[in-house]
């Protein structure tokens, strides 16, 4: 299989948990990725016509070599999908942009998130049978967020409301999923930049959603997501002694564990809870 990887700015950024491992992961999975270059999409949609330069930029980009991208990041994938969308519906949008970039776009390369490469083009009952460490069914909560599923008649990858794609993904590797209430809630968002207490409450009600709920660990697919719930805990903890630390991981951080892939390319050591600790209870496993 042959993918064209949008990586957007992770690759610079100190997030770079989600995509470093994306390239082994690949090789293992058999997929043949090939990065296009990293313009930063502007992670957050807007129909601000200069807003939507980086955006189309990256699609035309990506047309020069196949009609087809994939990336990891929930923001970027929110904002690529949106972005197509309004280019094939608002002719005057499309005309302002495409005068200005002195190319023409319609809307016409298909954006991927890899949790749907996952399930639409390998099969979670074919990745279960790549796995090589047993996760021994680790209680892990999946952690949507808003921006994944949302607003669904440009996304539709899965239900808003009742997905299940990130629970499938999770059986696949042999964790066992949890369900709990705040799954597809915000976590606050860039309110941190705002209102640093919107986000500590907002944080604290995931956090403790989930270990009220029974899981050992939270594993979200956004890097605004990552931070709000890993990089807050401290003040978190700080605020409110009904919780205890949880391990935060990147959907890619556990699929590359469960691949068996040299710790050098997971980066755990960016996290402020070290999973490290957590993962070594499991029998033959970093």
């Amino acid at each position: 299989m042959r993918l064209l990887y949008y990586s957007g700015c992770l690759n610079q950024s100190k997030t770079t948990g989600l995509t470093l491992p994306i390239k082994a992961i690949a090789n293992s999975l058999g997929i043949e990725l090939i990065e296009i270059p990293s313009i930063c999409c502007g992670a957050f949609f807007t129909k601000n016509t200069i807003d939507m330069y980086g955006p189309v930029r990256v699609f035309l980009n990506a047309r020069k070599l196949g009609s087809e991208i994939m990336t990891t990041c929930a923001l970027c994938y929110n904002v690529l999908k949106q972005t197509n969308s309004l280019m094939k519906s608002d002719s005057t949008k499309r005309s302002e942009i495409s005068s200005f970039l002195g190319e023409d776009y319609d809307g016409g390369v298909k954006v991927y998130h890899f949790l749907e490469i996952l399930r639409d083009k390998i099969g979670f009952d074919k990745l279960s049978n790549i796995v090589k460490v047993d996760l021994k069914g680790l209680k892990v909560a999946p952690y949507y967020g808003c921006l994944l599923l949302r607003p669904y008649e440009e996304i539709r990858l899965d239900s808003p409301e009742n997905p299940t794609i990130f629970e499938d993904f999770l059986t696949s590797i042999s964790c066992e999923p949890v369900d709990f209430p705040y799954k597809t809630e915000c976590c606050g968002s860039y309110l941190g930049a705002l209102s640093l207490d919107s986000v500590i409450e907002h944080s604290h009600a995931i956090i403790r959603s989930a270990l009220t709920s029974g899981a050992e660990a939270i594993v979200v697919a956004c890097p605004l997501c990552h931070f709000n719930l890993d990089q807050m805990q401290e003040r978190v903890m700080q605020k409110y002694e009904d919780i205890k630390s949880m391990p935060i991981f990147y959907f890619t951080q556990l699929l590359a564990i469960a691949l068996n892939i040299e710790d050098k390319l997971l980066g755990l050591e960016q996290h402020y809870v070290d999973p490290r600790p957590w993962l070594r209870r499991i029998a033959g496993t970093h």
